[in-house]
């Protein structure tokens, strides 16, 4: 045999498993895997509009055992106006404004505000935060964000790096750190995506999805990660990784990120997992700080409660060396430290975070969540980014975007997650409140699933312009018109509504809002004129 033809057989025993291996993954993607949901998609009622996809988590999970969670619904133009101020907000269920829905989060509460401190510009504040996501997703989806031109990044996450999707103790992640980090970068090949979908078929995962169980009695596979072991490090390391490769990815596109310390209830939440593998039992602390608490040493109450959390071996608050490591990232070029811990606690009986501004172990009540968005704000209006009109912290928890349904259905909400693990042992009956108005009826039959959000929202509206309710009836239509900004009717009411009420800056942008939905009134295009004259 000649030296060619040996040459030439040894390149074709070297091409066949390369062949091979294509055409695999040529079958594997025509029978439906490997490939990239994409984290934006169209609107499609209007496209002009995209929003993040709902459903962005299966991505990365086969149909049968992808997490019950899903991002809630919000709408940004596809083209970026030159007078475009656009922000995008990640992190995990507080962030998302858990459990009173998109109005709560910290997108709701600051779209609005931002708004009337830029009257010229077209203010949008995008929420891609969602329940039970951790580092891990945030750094994968950074890219997409980037694409989409945003002029900062606001970032509110550390609870979910133990027992989180991809967390160390969670039953949905991959077996550690290095696997996690090469399934997320390999996900989108047709053959990585089968054997996963093999891996979970071989694994007793889909017993998670139990129906009516919360997600967090879904998650936790390692329930005891006692304070300072491997795995409470494990946690530690992946999340200043994870944080340190997104940050990465915004400075490298020039975009300022405000990063926030997380808050969590150390004075009235006992510890949710306490044994004697820990050198330092947590509820032994939590006890000690009571009681400190009783005899009015605050200081030595305070460690207690700390360290209560701290050695909590039930994972579902993050510890303070999460705090740690954001302090220390906040240090980087390009970020500012944004400190909520602090200031909740500087509003918080005895400077303890507790009930007053928390739900149950980790949640604000609305009073907390607006604390928890007045600390962005007042970060972004002393930063180089926004320099506009300061809208006061009065005024703006006047106009708060959440009315008393949505208030109630939130409580109904903590309370189914009350009571299921990890709060009680196992699922017991829901106990309501019986609702005290029409508004709370409404709220409760929305929890009950018994009406939509929208059908929610117009019920309250008409209650309220029956009962000249003028500026309830003002909020439920701005809200509406904000779920439906390819809406010209419900956006040029909410206009009207607001022009006459002298509320100018917001008037012009749901005006503007309407004649890009396709709204043609007379009335529209003069007032438009006059309100960016006064507004100059």
């Amino acid at each position: 045999m000649t030296v060619g033809r040996q040459w030439l057989f040894r390149i074709i025993a070297l091409l066949i498993p390369v062949i091979a291996l294509l055409l695999l993954e040529g079958g594997l993607r025509l029978a439906g895997f490997g490939g990239k949901l994409a984290l934006f998609i169209d609107n499609p009622a209007h496209d002009d509009y995209l929003l993040p996809r709902p459903d962005i988590l299966n991505r990365y999970f086969p149909e049968e055992v992808v997490p019950r969670v899903t991002m809630e619904a919000n709408f940004f133009l596809r083209d970026k106006p030159d007078n475009g101020l656009r922000i995008f907000v990640q992190g995990g269920s507080t962030a998302a404004g858990f459990p009173y829905g998109l109005g709560a989060s910290l997108a709701g509460m600051l779209e609005g505000r931002l708004r009337q401190s830029y009257p010229q510009r077209q203010v949008e504040v995008v929420n891609t935060a969602m329940s039970a996501v951790n580092s891990y997703l945030l750094a994968d989806l950074a890219d997409e964000i980037v694409s989409q031109q945003p002029d900062a990044v606001l970032i509110y996450a550390g609870h979910n790096e133990y027992l989180g999707i991809f967390g160390v103790g969670s039953h949905f992640q991959f077996g550690g750190p290095w696997i996690t980090r090469a399934y997320l970068n390999l996900y989108q090949i047709a053959i990585v995506d089968a054997l996963q979908s093999l891996y979970y078929t071989l694994l007793p995962i889909t017993q998670t999805n139990e129906s009516g169980r919360t997600f967090m009695a879904q998650v936790a596979s390692d329930t005891v990660i006692p304070f300072r072991s491997p795995r409470y490090q494990q946690g530690l390391q992946q999340f200043e990784t994870n944080m340190r490769k997104t940050l990465s990815v915004y400075q490298e596109a020039g975009v300022p990120v405000f990063i926030s310390t997380i808050a969590s209830n150390v004075r009235d939440q006992p510890p949710l997992g306490s044994t004697d593998t820990s050198d330092y039992r947590a509820d032994v602390a939590f006890k000690k700080g009571q009681e400190a608490l009783r005899r009015g040493n605050l200081t030595m109450a305070s460690q207690h409660l700390r360290r209560a959390r701290d050695y909590d071996t039930l994972r579902f608050r993050a510890p303070s060396d999460i705090n740690t490591i954001i302090r220390k990232l906040a240090q980087l070029p390009g970020v500012t430290l944004v400190d909520a811990e602090a200031r909740l606690r500087q509003r918080s009986e005895d400077g303890i975070i507790g009930n007053t501004l928390m739900l149950e172990h980790l949640h604000p009540n609305v009073p907390g969540y607006f604390l928890l968005a007045d600390t962005f704000y007042q970060a972004l209006h002393s930063s180089r980014l926004a320099t506009g009109t300061y809208i006061s912290t009065a005024e703006a928890w006047r106009h708060r975007p959440l009315l008393a349904a949505e208030e109630y259905a939130g409580y109904a909400q903590i309370q189914a997650l009350k009571a299921d693990f990890p709060f009680s042992a196992t699922p017991v009956p829901i106990k309501l409140a019986p609702p005290e108005d029409q508004e709370q009826q409404l709220g409760k039959q929305y929890f009950e699933q018994a009406i939509s959000w929208r059908k929610m929202v117009a019920s309250l509206r008409e209650l309220y312009l029956q009962q000249g309710n003028t500026p309830l009836a003002i909020k439920a239509t701005m809200l509406l018109a904000d779920a439906l900004p390819h809406d010209p009717l419900t956006n040029e009411q909410a206009a009207d509504m607001l022009f006459k009420h002298q509320r100018h800056a917001e008037a012009l942008h749901y005006y503007r809002r309407a004649e890009r939905a396709g709204s043609i009134t007379s009335h529209l295009t003069s007032r438009m004129g006059l309100l960016e004259k006064r507004l100059r």
